[in-house]
């Protein structure tokens, strides 16, 4: 038989809710987490005195009794549980766990029996119901009847408010009247707070952030009684979960948090934590309401009778002493300005946010604690307003969401680590990466932690560059755009005016484009269509790309994974891969690692003899003739459209008047002829356009 027994979605009723947590039998202590709350309930093995199963609402619950007069009651087992179970407690606790039914008649006249702390009512010696007392907050008596009032919880839809009793007019054994005997029973274990006798210590106007205002702390042996001018607070410390005690960021105040469930309120207003400020500077000498040997023998040595010293360390000394419970502080994490605490903002409120060694807090309006094992995951987020800051996102298992902007830039390495660190799962391990490259001030600290499709896309992004580098010095690039050229042939065939668009034209070859008109420029904008580039073809005889590590990885791990899942889809065999992969050894990661580098190494060898052997080579010399070739053909069709242009107007222009223009632009193009002439001697695959400079009146018009 196993060593423990453990049970998850086990739930415990706290004033009318259900909240669930985890159950864990062991052969020393029985324990029980509360998943909301990470209260813990320890019973140690020796004090078990009864064990009881029983039918409930929510299937099967256990009851367990102790010798020290404590009931505790878990439900959600499944029927299926007794067995093992019952073993379990015969074998480790020397207990016999009992079945006992409930009686569900609806009877309404039974007994009712004090068991310790619970009003148990009994029909024909079955229980009906049961009462905790310590839910009970008032009780009242009047003519045969007990009225019994409860506390209140916020987080119930429907509340019991009270339940009343009628007592018989019966004498009791001493004859005292049963009703009052009923009340006091009631009354000795409910949890009624009673300002009965003086204080311990009082500290006089203390600075309280929430609720806001200054209050005298009134510290009694079981409760705290905050007074302010306004309203009035009993706090019994029962109610407290937790203490923190933080540095302010500027060193110079402290922080001094009390968890409380249930929380304290203030008309609708609910308080879950007490917040208080405290000056470094501030001291008080503080002397308790008590001798000293009461004093020795309550706290053990925890406090003395007169103390001196900063009153932040008086008021958690005393509250640790009376709460019996440790004082939380920041552990190892330092900011970038040194502080152990980051400034933030949270629902348009500026505070601080601080990582402790088993969750965050953050102060103070509102204030909010998130344990780590209630975190889903974090985030890590580009600011909205501003690219100086980050925002922190936090996901609760509960499907809550909690996002602390306007975080400085240089916080980020140091919150990124401290939540590696914690083994939080973080949603985007790449911006990290990201924001490396912009700020080379942040570590990486993600090594151990293992992205597979990250890594791929590093991979593959780095090949293809390496490919296209490789490309771009075997092969000519593409042909540079020349605008002179393009404005020309535009304007020549839609300008009215040919003649005198052919000699800007001439003009333009000539001087190297140094005059262009306005107008021809913007019909160049408007008409030009966007080229488009073509697709380079693919050699089939070049050697492929390597693979990476992980793809070599997956190439050989595919066919089990599929094995070990039938009917797995591509997009699942991925995501498992990816998984897998990231729980692999790192011996194991090294063996794949030097697989790809081999396979690197291989492909550059390959890629040098490829590229010695004159490949990639002969389609550039054909792109080379083509290109030169067109050109050549663009020029003569060019030629000729303008040659066709000048004889239509000389046919249709009058022979007694010619235009000045006219006439120089025809002299400057039988000139530019005759220059064509001279130089067509030298070559005919090449085709060389020489024309004279524009007139003294052209150029003085232009």
């Amino acid at each position: 038989m196993n060593d423990t027994l453990e049970f998850n979605e086990i739930y415990q009723e706290v004033k009318g809710t259900w909240n669930d947590g985890r159950l864990r039998f062991s052969k020393q202590t029985v324990v029980y987490k509360n998943s909301k709350t990470g209260k813990v309930d320890s019973i140690p093995v020796p004090e078990l005195t009864q064990a009881q199963w029983r039918r409930v609402c929510l299937g099967h619950g256990i009851k367990l009794c102790t010798s020290t007069g404590n009931i505790y009651k878990y439900d959600g087992f499944k029927d299926t549980d007794l067995e093992k179970i019952s073993e379990y407690f015969k074998a480790n606790y020397k207990v016999e766990l009992i079945e006992k039914d409930m009686c569900v008649k609806g009877w309404n006249w039974g007994t009712a029996k004090f068991n310790g702390p619970l009003l148990s009512f009994e029909v024909n010696e079955s229980s009906a119901f049961e009462i905790p007392l310590a839910s009970v907050s008032q009780c009242a008596t009047g003519k045969n009847e007990v009225t019994v009032e409860f506390h209140q919880n916020d987080d119930t839809e429907v509340s019991l408010m009270e339940v009343r009793f009628y007592v018989p007019p019966t004498t009791g054994d001493e004859g005292s009247d049963p009703v009052e005997a009923f009340a006091q029973n009631i009354l000795s274990k409910a949890d009624v707070i009673q300002a009965t006798g003086d204080a311990v210590c009082i500290f006089r106007e203390l600075q309280c952030l929430t609720p806001r205002g200054r209050y005298d702390i009134r510290i009694y042996p079981t409760f705290l009684h905050l007074h302010g001018k306004t309203f009035d607070y009993k706090i019994p410390y029962t109610t407290v979960l937790r203490l923190f005690l933080l540095p302010h960021k500027d060193q110079r105040q402290m922080f001094f948090v009390i968890s409380l469930d249930p929380p304290i309120k203030q008309g609708q207003t609910r308080y879950h934590f007490l917040i208080l400020l405290f000056s470094k500077e501030e001291e008080i000498n503080l002397t308790l309401n008590m001798n000293e040997d009461e004093v020795e023998r309550r706290f053990e040595g925890k406090l003395h009778k007169n103390m001196s010293g900063s009153l932040y360390e008086m008021v958690s000394r005393v509250m640790k002493a009376l709460v019996n419970r440790k004082i939380t502080v920041p552990g190892n994490f330092q900011g970038h300005s040194g502080a152990q605490c980051i400034t933030c903002s949270y629902k348009a409120s500026s505070g601080l946010l601080y990582p402790l060694e088993r969750g965050f807090i953050y102060v103070h309006k509102p204030p909010v604690h998130l344990r780590f094992e209630e975190i889903s995951c974090v985030n890590f987020a580009r600011g909205t307003t501003t690219t100086r800051s980050f925002d922190f996102e936090i996901e609760t298992k509960q499907g809550n969401q909690y996002t602390f902007s306007s975080i400085e830039r240089e916080e980020y390495g140091k919150l990124f680590d401290f939540v590696n660190a914690k083994k939080l799962s973080i949603k985007n391990r790449g911006f990290k990466e990201g924001m490396k490259r912009n700020d080379n001030m942040y570590s990486d600290s993600d090594e151990d932690q293992h992205d597979a499709y990250l890594e791929r896309m590093k991979e593959e992004g780095k090949i293809r560059e390496e490919a296209n580098d490789s490309d771009d010095s075997e092969g000519e690039s593409d042909e540079s755009f020349n605008p002179g050229e393009e404005d020309d042939e535009i304007a020549e065939e839609y300008d009215s005016k040919a003649s005198a668009s052919e000699s800007s034209a001439d003009d333009g070859d000539s001087d190297g484009d140094r005059k262009k008109k306005p107008t021809k420029k913007a019909k160049f904008v408007k008409e030009r269509k966007p080229r488009k580039k073509k697709k380079k073809a693919k050699d089939s005889s070049a050697p492929k790309r390597p693979m990476s590590a992980y793809m070599l990885w997956l190439n050989s791990s595919r066919d089990r994974i599929k094995s070990e899942n039938p009917g797995i889809s591509v997009t699942e065999i991925s995501k498992k891969a990816g998984e897998m992969w990231k729980q692999l050894s790192k011996e194991k990661k090294e063996v794949w690692d030097a697989k790809a580098e081999e396979a690197k190494k291989e492909y550059d060898r390959a890629m040098r003899e490829y590229k010695e052997s004159g490949g990639g080579s002969s389609g550039s010399s054909k792109k080379e003739r083509k290109k030169k070739g067109g050109k050549n053909e663009e020029k003569k069709k060019r030629k000729s459209a303008g040659g066709r242009e000048k004889e239509k107007e000389r046919a249709t222009g009058n022979d007694s008047f010619k235009s000045r223009e006219f006439i120089s632009s025809e002299e400057s193009s039988s000139e530019s002829d005759k220059g064509k002439g001279r130089k067509r001697k030298g070559s005919d695959d090449e085709e060389e356009v020489v024309s004279t400079p524009p007139s003294s009146e052209e150029s003085g018009s232009d």
